[in-house]
Order: C-alpha cells, then structure tokens, then sequence
C-alpha cells in the first residue's frame, strides 16, 4: 500500500484536497484554491529552505604581555563598580559613569588585549565647545548643567565593543496580496488574492558592532554609530595615553545573540526590498546560515558625561571620531513656570489689544 502525500493550505495550514469541479487543490476551510504544480513548487521550497545556522566559533584568547601590563593602571569605581583601564600615569582620576574620585591603583592582569583601537579625532577642547553649544538656546536648562565644572567632568573613554563579520545565506517566506475592486448599480467588491513569495540569497557583514560594557547604555551607544572601523590600527596601549578605557564584562559569547539579530534584521529587509507589485507584504519565516564568521575585539572612541539632578540620572555621549552626539536633559521646573507665565502674560496682553483695537473701530 503506497503512503499518499498530504498538502497542508500555505493560507491557513488546514490540509487540503482535490476539487473535482476546478480540477485544482481546495482548502476546506478557507475557500482557497491552488494548482497542483505551485503547489508542489511551494512544497519543493520549503525542503530546499536554508537551516538556521549561527554558529560563531570562539574567539582565540590574547592577552597583555608583561610589558603592556606594566604600562597600564586598573581601577574599580567603589560607588557604581566600574571598571576603568588607564594608562601608567594616570595617578588619579574619576569614574566617567558616576562621577566618583578614583585613585587607588590596582594590579592589572588577565585582561583580552583588543585587536583594534579606532583613535579619537576630536579632542577634549572640540568636544567641551560642542557641549557648551548643545546647551545654548535651551532656557528651561537648570544652570547647573552650564556651569564650567560640570562641562570640566566630560571624559574620553574607549569602549569596548565586538566586531562580527560573517557570510551569510538566507531565505524567506513572505505571504502577500494583490487586490482590486469594482462596483455594480448594488454593490461594492473587492477581490483579494493570496500568494506566497520565496526569496534567498547572500549578503556580507562586515564590523556588526556589539556594545561589551555593561556601563553605557545599548540605545546609546547605537544613537552615536557609525563609527568607521576603516580607520581601526591595531591595538597599542599608547592610544590610551590621556584617555580611559573602560573593561568589557559582556563577553563575545553574550553579545553573539544581539549581532545575529542585527544581521537578521538587516538581511530580511535587504530580501523584502526584492519584492515589488503586491499591495501587502507579510513575512512568515526566515532562516539564516554564517560562513566565514569571525569575532574582533575593538576599543572605540566616546566622550562620556553622567551626572544626577534631583535624584534623577542624565547621560550626554559623544562619537569620539566623528562628533555626533546624543544625550537627554532636564528640565528646571521653576524656569518652567516662570518661562510659560512669562508667555501667558504676553499673549493675554496681546489679545487685550486686538479686543480694545476692535471695539474702538
């Protein structure tokens, strides 16, 4: 006795059989029809579909020699326990995340050596003027943030991130639809038709990002992107001289989920941008395969100043290579009040005036 093949409806998932009268494969359940060889095809597809594979091999560990040990200082914030890397003279600084004096130097040891170090290009005298502007024109600012000492906490500091690079082959399902409409002396119709779309292919990704420190905040630090990893040289602790750098504590095992799922959110927008002349577009799976993949360590450039008004914590960030910069600000409540009583008064003066110019003519 010989096992016959069972379709299961790409619509809806109901099993579905021949119908006689059409001569085509009909779905019970939600009325619709297939002919036998797209049906087949769609079968064949979905064999043929790419496996999910994201695999990333281990990134080989390099650490610090001797001799760059001895060339740089480890602290530990002992208010928000940071950890900060610093150059040999360094004698005394403070944490760039809370703001809190840290001068016990510690051993430093065990640490990965990055691979690469994207230099800064602004430096500390640009970026305290691109703050000092940032600030201007902002009346409801409390004068807390424009004062001198406050700009004078804004420190450079390295950031630890992953670099991933892969090849990678991909393939998708889309359902999509095609409608038109019309009308008659009695009614409107609209007719919907179902299709479904296969795409595949390959897409290169070279330096996906991953923020490696749990200190700076995701979001932020993707506000600031890009950074130009073409201008990245191989890691030399001289680049730290004048600037910190902050420890990863976020291995690149942790942060493999997040570069799939950037890649993933990219690939699937490169193939959905393949697809043309349906009214709707709906993606119903994907898979992803990696070839080629490796990992890198990389230190990139930020100026970095936390500061906490009434309880509440503020960050501002700047890309220390190319000078874009991002950060949320408070508001002073009683300059609010006075700001906007300010403004009531002047728009109710002016509405007295147009009502004694109207009644006068």
């Amino acid at each position: 006795m010989s096992n016959l093949k069972q379709y299961k409806c790409p619509s809806c998932g109901g099993p579905i059989n021949y119908d006689i009268a059409s001569g085509q494969l009909k779905c019970p359940y939600c009325g619709s029809k297939f002919e036998i060889d797209t049906l087949q095809g769609y079968d064949e597809d979905l064999k043929n579909t790419v496996e999910e594979e994201l695999n990333w091999m281990d990134k080989p560990e390099q650490f610090f020699t001797e001799t760059e040990e001895s060339q740089l200082r480890h602290y530990v914030c002992d208010s928000c326990g940071g950890e900060i890397i610093a150059d040999v003279n360094t004698g005394a600084t403070s944490c760039p995340y809370c703001g809190n004096p840290v001068i016990v130097p510690q051993k430093f040891s065990g640490i990965l050596k990055p691979d690469l170090v994207v230099p800064f290009k602004i430096d500390e005298k640009q970026a305290k003027e691109a703050y000092k502007k940032h600030l201007k024109g902002k009346p409801l600012l409390p004068k807390f943030f424009k004062d001198e000492n406050r700009i004078n906490e804004l420190k450079g500091i390295y950031v630890p991130f992953w670099l991933y690079d892969a090849e990678v082959d991909m393939a998708a399902r889309y359902r999509t639809t095609r409608s038109r409409t019309w009308s008659d002396s009695d009614y409107n119709y609209t007719e919907t038709s179902y299709y479904s779309v296969y795409r595949e292919g390959e897409i290169g990704f070279d330096n996906v990002p991953v923020d490696g420190s749990t200190n700076i905040d995701d979001v932020l630090m993707e506000s600031i992107e890009p950074f130009d990893i073409d201008e990245a040289v191989d890691f030399k602790t001289a680049y730290l001289a004048g600037y910190l750098a902050d420890k990863y504590d976020i291995s690149a095992e942790e942060s493999k989920e997040q570069a799939n799922q950037r890649m993933r959110t990219s690939a699937e927008m490169a193939l959905a941008s393949t697809i043309r002349g349906y009214d709707s577009i709906a993606l119903e799976s994907m898979n992803m395969g990696l070839n080629n993949h490796t990992i890198k360590y990389c230190l990139l450039p930020v100026y970095i100043l936390n500061t906490t008004y009434k309880g509440q914590k503020y960050t501002f960030a700047m890309n220390g290579q190319t000078g874009k910069l991002v950060g949320d600000l408070p508001v002073d409540k009683g300059a609010y009040a006075m700001y906007f009583s300010i403004i009531f008064v002047i728009v109710a003066v002016i509405a007295y005036v147009i009502q004694m110019f109207i009644i006068g003519g």
